[in-house]
């Protein structure tokens, strides 16, 4: 041990350097992520400069190192409905939220995929961010008052099916449409459902 260096300063001095390597893996995963391309542990440890196993001493899978590399990444309901804050109009807010998500699915696919696989193979260690819940009680804020709870309950539900990433990769992969008519329809569909639970809610009265 040289002189100058105490036992605590070299525990201190390695803390440091794991602490760095952490932040490279985390970073370089966060801006392979807004590639949108495909993302793999050993893409990630390269970009970190590191080795792949280096990198999965640190994140016991590639979706436990997603979710820290695109928390983020992920804006609150507000900021991603403030084109439509001043509107109160459920199916055009429904819309816009369906809209927003399946854009940013798009802007990165390859991260969205890998979260689905690794949720779908171990469910017991993935959690998703879920961010489709939070678009769609903030875009249905303004009327949730004014609904039957338990009507309010079931066309949530039906949205979480319909505004979703599978929707969207299930017109894409398996029902052949280019990505800007999937987006399309799956806003359709959103709107639609909205609609048809809303309209004796919204419909004035005579």
């Amino acid at each position: 041990m040289s002189p100058q260096t105490s036992p605590a300063s070299g525990m201190t001095g390695r803390a440091n350097q794991k602490l760095r390597t952490r932040r490279a893996i985390v970073q370089a995963a966060a801006e392979l992520s807004r590639t949108g391309r495909e993302v793999t542990m050993a893409e990630i440890a390269a970009a970190a400069l590191v080795s792949e196993a280096t990198a999965y001493r640190y994140f016991p899978d590639l979706v436990s190192l997603l979710q820290e590399a695109i928390a983020g990444q992920l804006p609150g309901p507000g900021e991603a409905l403030a084109g439509v804050e001043h509107s109160t109009d459920p199916v055009e807010r429904v819309a816009a939220a369906t809209e927003f998500l399946l854009r940013h699915v798009l802007a990165r696919q390859g991260v969205v995929r890998a979260m689905i696989a690794g949720t779908i193979a171990r469910p017991e260690r993935s959690a998703r961010p879920g961010l489709r819940f939070g678009l769609i009680d903030h875009a249905l804020a303004p009327q949730a008052e004014a609904i039957d709870p338990a009507a309010l309950e079931q066309l949530k539900r039906g949205l979480a099916v319909v505004v979703s990433a599978e929707a969207l990769f299930n017109l894409t992969d398996l029902y052949g449409l280019d990505p800007e008519d999937a987006v399309a329809s799956v806003v359709a569909t959103a709107s639609s459902l909205t609609r048809a639970a809303l309209d004796p809610v919204t419909k004035p009265s005579r």
